[in-house]
């Protein structure tokens, strides 16, 4: 099984922790759109897979019509055998919920929502440059469950400048109290060449405190915990049943079709990227060309995106797999290394099966890292 991922490369506003933004002039959203259409008229499909998801991600894909939705749903299915419970997946911001968009777009198959709330904090989302306020964040919450979506999740971000650990602690309260059934949280990261860069560069904004941000994660963990909700991947929590489809078969190697300009696919061995570049991908495919780069993985590649991976999950690494696929040499040796982190209590082994303990998730990176080959 295969899932499908579409970028749509759109959004209302250039929020100032990232650099994530482009024009949405009408023309160019057409051109867009047509491109994608003839992208995915123009993939290869070998072996005609069963898709089991489908994710319309990163841009705002809530800012296109219900007609250009359906266009790309339509295109898909013609192209694909899309099975009858495939989790289908469209990211929105709370500002574009309107209960017309809800129904139609449940009406086309979109069976879970995705939202960019960031934090239910008025004085912090006028911070991150949002162009929903917190009165929209809460509101969208309940005309969701409205409608009859009962799968979604809201992302949040803590670690920023303003964040104190008791407002973030509301934060998480207000997930939990509404039982919302999925949370993603991320702390706060400053990208090179942003507008947020450039104010802490020149001293008028503060910078972010890491030792915040291991405190607020820390309080998040325990927070979760107690509520009943399952912390499946270093970012992710769900309740029980309503763990991400899509997004646990890309952590666990399965094949996925990106779509759109920046979008990457995966094959199991290489890995395909469009160009990023809105003018070139849409001229390219005006000559029935996909602008795309590739690389084929070697299995050093394969085996460090693995430990990557798969310490980041609540299931965490398998030495078994390790060495099914990769050999017992390397098994051996990725079990050396964990020795180290075990007698640190950053990892817990047993049934040959490596987990990150909740100290150990506050250095995933570091100890993925000194595993890699």
């Amino acid at each position: 099984m295969a899932g499908i991922y579409l970028h749509i490369p759109f959004c209302k506003q250039a929020c100032h922790y990232c650099n994530f933004h482009f024009s949405t002039s009408l023309q160019q959203k057409e051109a867009v759109l047509s491109a994608m259409l003839k992208e995915i008229e123009l993939t290869d499909i070998p072996g005609d897979p069963n898709i089991s998801s489908i994710y319309f991600g990163g841009g705002t894909p809530s800012m296109l019509t219900t007609d250009d939705l359906q266009r790309l749903f339509d295109a898909l299915h013609k192209k694909f055998n899309v099975e009858a419970g495939a989790e289908i997946t469209l990211e929105a911001n709370p500002d574009d919920i309107e209960n017309g968009k809800l129904k139609q777009w449940h009406n086309m198959g979109v069976n879970r929502l995705s939202l960019g709330i960031q934090s239910f904090l008025e004085e912090e989302l006028r911070w991150m440059n949002r162009a929903h306020t917190a009165v929209e964040s809460l509101a969208c919450i309940d005309k969701i469950r409205d409608e009859g979506f009962t799968n979604f999740s809201v992302d949040l971000i803590y670690g920023s400048p303003l964040l104190s650990n008791d407002d973030w602690l509301r934060n998480i309260d207000t997930v939990t109290e509404k039982a919302i059934p999925h949370i993603s949280c991320y702390a706060l990261t400053v990208e090179p060449a942003t507008a947020l860069q450039k104010m802490i560069s020149l001293q008028k904004k503060a910078d972010v405190d890491p030792g915040r941000q291991a405190e607020q994660f820390l309080l998040l963990m325990n927070r979760m915990q107690s509520a009943g909700y399952e912390h499946y991947e270093i970012s992710n929590y769900a309740l029980p049943g309503m763990h991400s489809h899509h997004n646990s078969s890309y952590w666990q190697g399965a094949p996925y079709y990106g779509f759109g300009p920046s979008a990457h696919s995966f094959d199991g061995n290489t890995r395909k990227w469009n160009v990023a570049n809105n003018a070139l991908y849409i001229q390219s495919l005006k000559h029935n060309h996909i602008p795309f780069e590739e690389e084929l993985l070697t299995p050093t590649q394969q085996l460090n995106e693995y430990i990557m991976t798969s310490l980041r999950t609540s299931e965490g690494l398998n030495l078994g797999f390790v060495e099914k696929k990769f050999g017992v040499d390397k098994a051996g040796m990725t079990r050396r290394g964990l020795n180290k982190w075990e007698k640190e209590n950053k990892v817990m082994v047993e049934n040959e099966k490596a987990v990150l303990t909740k100290e150990g998730k506050l250095f995933a990176d570091g100890i993925a890292a000194d595993l890699f080959f």
